[in-house]
């Protein structure tokens, strides 16, 4: 990441996929072998959407889309992830939510479903789950998160249900682990909340919005330095980010987007760096090392890198296996970028 200033004149590397239709869900693989694959999904209003895995030819610089690992999804998916096994010792699977969380075997030739998880056995009618994050540490746990207050965490080896909470007081929209047993969630109540598993009774708040009763939608923790967090209010403009050490005191605001922000990205090689993305088609890179403390009044940061693309950005997402590419997504196309 260093050095953005005399490298700007080298052309940057922007690969470009259309899809044939609107996409929502996106995230890249997590394998050595794979660097370059993705897996993206469709956002029809409609019971019958898609998920398509697709890869970048290096040589060519197009993108590979077989159809063969095209597959049916009921509903939009809510948030896409293959698992985090960069070293490739575990099977090739793809986790998505949407009505129920289900994990997807990823073969050369097809991709089919290995389990479907509902945490509501006893009711026909599911609680939508707005979100999950796979736990880095340890493979074998997921955990999701619903507009029904809980957050589940589960076990997808046994194909159980580790833990379920009751973490909000309303729709939980978001969760990030933040170590094998630790992970935070954020809702519709305007709360961020950190839970850790071997006390499962209680939770600590690490902020509420300064406008009651605002949600937060989104929730990043970062994967190097576990002290920083950061999540958007909805329809708002700002990022805040979080030091768990000053509960309630954002250490930074940053508000340099001029639209809804959507989307927020850690770099996940470096403690300081933060992809945000938003409404005002605007994809910026913000480099927060001088924060170590709550933020003076007034004071603010400008971000160092600014992209912009062709309409307004829905997604983001920080490649972990290349930590300088970032891939956006916005109306029908992804787009990977090299930063």
């Amino acid at each position: 990441m260093e050095g953005y200033a005399q490298d700007s004149q080298k052309k940057s590397e922007i690969y470009t996929y259309d899809a044939p239709w609107q996409i929502y869900g996106m995230n890249w693989s997590v394998r050595k072998d794979k660097k370059f694959r993705l897996g993206i999904g469709s956002f029809l209003e409609e019971y019958n959407n898609k998920v398509e895995i697709i890869e970048l030819d290096e040589e060519t610089g197009e993108f590979k889309n077989d159809l063969r690992l095209v597959f049916d999804h009921p509903y939009p998916t809510t948030k896409i992830m293959f698992i985090p096994d960069k070293e490739c010792q575990k099977p090739d699977l793809l986790a998505t939510t949407g009505d129920y969380l289900r994990i997807w075997q990823v073969g050369e030739d097809r991709v089919e479903l290995k389990s479907l998880l509902n945490n509501n056995k006893n009711c026909e009618f599911c609680a939508p789950l707005t979100s999950f994050d796979w736990n880095d540490a340890d493979p074998k746990r997921i955990g999701t998160s619903s507009i029904d207050t809980t957050c589940t965490i589960w076990d997808i080896e046994k194909e159980v249900v580790d833990t379920q909470l009751i973490a909000h007081d309303k729709e939980v929209y978001d969760i990030a682990w933040g170590g094998v047993g630790v992970f935070a969630s954020v809702s519709a109540d305007g709360s961020v909340r950190v839970f850790d598993l071997r006390d499962k009774e209680h939770s600590t708040i690490i902020y509420e919005s300064s406008q009651p009763d605002t949600p937060l939608l989104r929730l990043g923790w970062n994967k190097q330095d576990p002290r920083f967090m950061a999540t958007i209010l909805m329809d708002s403009c700002k990022v805040v980010v979080l030091d768990i050490r000053f509960p309630t005191l954002p250490v930074a605001e940053l508000q340099r987007h001029q639209a809804s922000v959507n989307a927020i990205a850690w770099a996940p090689h470096s403690p300081c760096h933060i992809c945000t993305a938003g409404d005002d088609s605007q994809a910026l890179i913000w480099e927060l090392s001088s924060v170590s403390q709550p933020l003076a009044e007034g004071s603010s940061l400008d971000p160092i890198l600014a992209y912009t693309a062709g309409a307004e950005i829905n997604q983001l997402q920080w490649s972990s296996m290349q930590s300088d590419w970032v891939a956006i997504a916005f109306s029908n196309k992804l787009q990977i970028l090299r930063v």
